[in-house]
């Protein structure tokens, strides 16, 4: 049987196979029955997207927590699917037909839509295909993507339905404009990065009069839009300015002078220009006062006809060419270096424009409160908790959600207008034109046109718990399904998505849409930077697999991620995984190559029996810990708990312990334990290591059918353990290595049996003598009650050990040796008692380190009476 088991593990072969046998026999579909189901929707990948490292380390956790429920009895469901991401699929879109000498303004809105899906289905599937080589067991058939005509469906009838309610409404306001993707932004597509700056301070004349005062900007070229300056009204130096005009520097038209308490008399020079087409905060004093609003800046960045001067220039060529003009024309007093904060497109990575703009809105404020609630008392939990202190912040401040993008790729607002302005909101063509001709029986049907726009992407994607059962299933599969169970994300999209998803959970199905969030961190280089293509930092994940096997990956990816904090990423910790793997390999082999030793005849030995028995409760208590850190996501904990149960528990104590003496056979009782620990060790490292323990589950014993596979195997019923056998263990350990210990300092081979006399206390242990005596190679093992002399010592818990010397035992360099040990210990107490004899130390340290301090006293004075002693015998 051995013979048939390969000598190393070879992932790509397994890695393959086996992610064919799960698929052919769809051991991960599911459909509802009897039995609790457990829910995970993926936060879908754009469709424009590869395999990058985040989607490694998100996805790897939401496949071991999937794969344990499936083991623990649940109905086990996680939705695959791809985000149709307006932006940078147009972007892409528009790029590939760049390159083909094709410009977007040439096309019709068809055409494009055309070109649009035809790279959808080209590049749409690679991410999830993807996915598979990593182990992802997601129910495939239920794959969604976010234009499905179902789903599609679902988001404008969402649309529609809170229009009706008055939650969803169109106005002009000050939106976050990007120049490059041409579209809105809401403000959470906003990023915002420390730029360095400058400060230029402009002065302008007061009409009438040689009075100039000074405003300082950043943004120079957008005095072109001022049409007023602000003061506060309790400034005294300006109180003679109230109600006078001042004139815009190299325009020469006159501007209101208006007070107003928002503008801070300590900041600057205490004068504020407003531009109320381009400032979110002069928006509103534009509105307050009845300023003019001047559109200085066409959508692309250029400078519009109404700025009058630089028409056409792009708005950085303008800033640099306007603060020329200010100088030679004696307005520009003076230029400073300024740190400022400036927002850039999440999707483009180019500056926004603040920009007035007709634009469809969601009213946040009621809808919002329910989201708010039931993450602040728990009854969904956020893992890590800190997150829920900027949730909270963010959903108490929340602003009205800007939803409309001037794109074409998206799902196109259901909103029809007429040539005179009016507007009908409805699903179809002919019923917003019935809507419409009722109020004006002379309209034609081909002037009701539809709104160009369509919707922000993540007006679909707050829909995904809830769309992808929607209208694909019957109501009763959706109650089955829904509420999910856990999400699996990132922080920096729990306004953009998470937040959203809440809200709409508690708007359309009245109940939370998962239960726990678990918050990744960012995966970062070994130099703390965040991963991109940019930098060449990060690694290609396939490559990685290739290199390491899909399981080394997993647990590298995982050995160092504790929730909610960057993962330092290096190449390393895969190599451990795989070295890990390798482990495992050779462990199975070793057990399995008993099997052809085992003889019926043989009795159990005592030495086995303690060593199975330990192994079994050793188990157990580690099991309960596994399980308690998967209920506190505690996930990266869960794996090393794993990991030393399988390194240090069972291959280095557990295997060495009942591994029978060279050219010995092996007994029934001991082998079929070996193979029953060594079943519970699988189960509980399949999640983490699923092509690994599903091929070594195949050769370790007889499986018929798919049923039989470790996927669907139990996960271990955890059982009440002794604990008593666990403290007689660590014992037993120290015992092992103080022998092994004297073995080494003193060149004694492993294979000259040794003698071992023990003055044990009251609480010693004898429970693991036999296992000692089989494992250190002892001719006797023998309790005695006075000190025998001319022997090696050491103390375990306060029981004295003593080997006798060896004819080859140098007693004059052993006298010497412990000499010194005497030396050192003796400096070591005096460095301790200079401490515990300082007044002040005493008086100041914690009662803790007092405690710690004393333990060193005690601990080296018994050292030095056991090292006299041993002296004493040797002379």
């Amino acid at each position: 049987m051995i013979n048939e088991i390969p000598s190393k593990y070879d992932p790509s072969t397994s890695e393959d196979k086996w992610y064919k046998y799960w698929m052919d026999n769809q051991l991960f579909k599911s459909t509802p029955d009897s039995r609790p189901s457990y829910t995970i929707v993926i936060p879908p990948p754009n469709v424009t997207g590869v395999l990058h490292m985040g989607h490694m380390l998100n996805n790897t956790i939401q496949d071991l927590l999937i794969r344990r429920a499936r083991m623990r009895g649940f109905n086990a469901l996680w939705v695959p699917g791809t985000d149709h991401a307006s932006i940078a699929t147009e972007a892409k879109v528009v790029q590939k037909l760049r390159a083909e000498g094709v410009k977007k303004s040439d096309l019709s809105r068809d055409e494009f839509l055309k070109h649009a899906w035809e790279w959808t289905h080209k590049h749409g599937g690679i991410i999830l295909e993807q996915l598979k080589k990593l182990g992802a067991s997601c129910d495939w058939d239920r794959t969604r993507f976010t234009m499905d005509e179902k789903y599609y469906d679902s988001v404008i009838d969402t649309f529609i339905d809170l229009y009706k309610k008055g939650r969803i409404y169109r106005g002009e306001r000050m939106i976050n404009w990007d120049p490059a993707a041409l579209t809105a932004l809401s403000d959470e597509e906003v990023i915002y990065k420390e730029i360095n700056s400058k400060l230029f301070h402009v002065r302008y004349q007061i009409a009438g009069t040689n009075e100039y005062v000074t405003i300082a900007t950043t943004r120079p070229e957008t005095i072109l839009g001022d049409t007023a300056i602000c003061v506060n009204p309790k400034d005294e130096r300006y109180l003679h300015l109230h109600g006078k005009k001042a004139i815009v520097p190299l325009l020469n038209r006159e501007i209101p002078i208006i007070a107003d308490e928002y503008v801070e008399m300590e900041f600057g020079t205490g004068c504020l220009k407003v531009t109320p087409a381009h400032d979110m905060n002069d928006f509103m004093l534009g509105e307050k006062y009845k300023l003019e609003v001047i559109n200085m800046m066409n959508p692309d960045g250029t400078i519009s006809e109404a700025g009058q001067l630089y028409v056409g220039m792009e708005r950085f060529d303008v800033r640099k060419k306007i603060v020329a003009d200010l100088e030679a024309a004696g307005h520009l007093v003076k230029t400073e270096e300024h740190m400022n904060k400036v927002g850039f497109s999440e999707r483009t990575d180019v500056v926004i424009e603040p920009r007035l703009s007709l634009q469809w809105f969601v009213d946040m404020k009621e809808i919002s409160k329910p989201a708010l609630d039931n993450v602040m008392n728990d009854n969904i939990h956020f893992f890590p908790p800190k997150f829920k202190n900027s949730y909270r912040n963010w959903m108490e401040n929340i602003k009205d959600w800007c939803i409309s993008r001037q794109l074409w790729w998206g799902h196109r607002i259901p909103a029809w207008y007429t040539p005179d302005g009016d507007f009908a909101v409805a699903k179809t063509h002919d019923e917003a034109f019935a809507q419409l001709s009722a109020k004006n029986a002379s309209l034609k049907k081909e002037d009701v046109q539809q709104d160009p726009d369509v919707l922000d992407t993540w007006f679909s994607s707050w829909l995904w718990p809830i769309s992808v059962f929607d209208g694909f299933y019957s109501e009763d599969e959706i109650k089955y399904y829904y509420p999910t169970a856990d999400l699996v994300t990132a922080p920096e999209i729990m306004f953009f998505w998470v937040a959203r998803m809440i809200i709409a959970g508690y708007e359309y199905r009245g109940e939370l849409p998962f239960k726990n969030v678990y918050y990744t961190g960012i995966v970062r280089d070994k130099q703390g930077r965040k991963m991109s293509k940019s930098l060449g930092n990060s690694p290609d994940p396939i490559d990685l697999i290739g290199t390491y096997g899909a399981d080394g990956v997993r647990v590298g990816m995982l050995l160092s991620s504790p929730a909610g904090n960057d993962l330092l990423f290096d190449e390393s910790l895969c190599e451990q995984g795989r070295n890990f793997a390798n482990k495992i390999w050779n462990a199975f082999r070793l057990v399995k190559g008993w099997e052809e030793k085992v003889d019926d005849t043989l009795e159990q030995p005592e030495s086995s029996a303690i060593a199975v028995k330990w192994m079994q409760n050793k188990f157990q208590q580690t099991l309960a810990e596994i399980n308690d850190d998967y209920e506190k996501f505690r996930i990266n904990e869960a794996l090393m708990t794993t990991y030393k149960l399988v390194w240090d528990d069972f291959c280095a104590w557990y295997l060495e312990m009942v591994k029978p003496p060279f050219g010995k056979g092996m007994d029934r009782a001991t082998y079929n334990a070996s193979i029953a620990i060594f079943e519970n060790l699988l189960r509980v490292l399949h999640p983490f290591m699923p092509f690994l323990t599903e091929e070594i589950w195949h050769f370790i014993g007889e499986r018929k059918s798919a049923a039989d596979s470790i996927c669907l195997a139990q996960w271990p019923d955890a059982e009440t353990f002794d604990a008593a056998i666990l403290k007689d263990f660590n014992q037993f350990a120290e015992v092992v290595i103080g022998l092994r210990n004297v073995r080494k300092e003193n060149n004694i081979a492993n294979k000259e049996a040794l003698d071992l006399k023990v003055n044990a206390t009251s609480h010693f242990s004898k429970s693991f003598d036999a296992t000692v005596k089989h494992l250190c190679n002892l001719d006797s093992l023998e309790y005695i009650q006075d000190k025998p002399s001319g022997c090696f010592t050491f103390i375990v818990d306060g029981s004295e050990f003593f080997i006798p010397f060896t004819a080859n035992v140098d007693v004059e360099a052993e006298k010497k040796k412990i000499n010194e040990e005497i030396d050192y210990t003796r400096g070591f107490l005096k460095s301790v008692e200079g401490k515990l004899n300082n007044e002040k130390f005493v008086n100041n340290a914690p009662a803790q380190v007092l405690e710690q301090e004393r333990k060193k006293q005690s601990d080296a004075l018994n050292k030095i009476k056991m090292l006299e002693d041993k002296l004493s015998s040797l002379n």
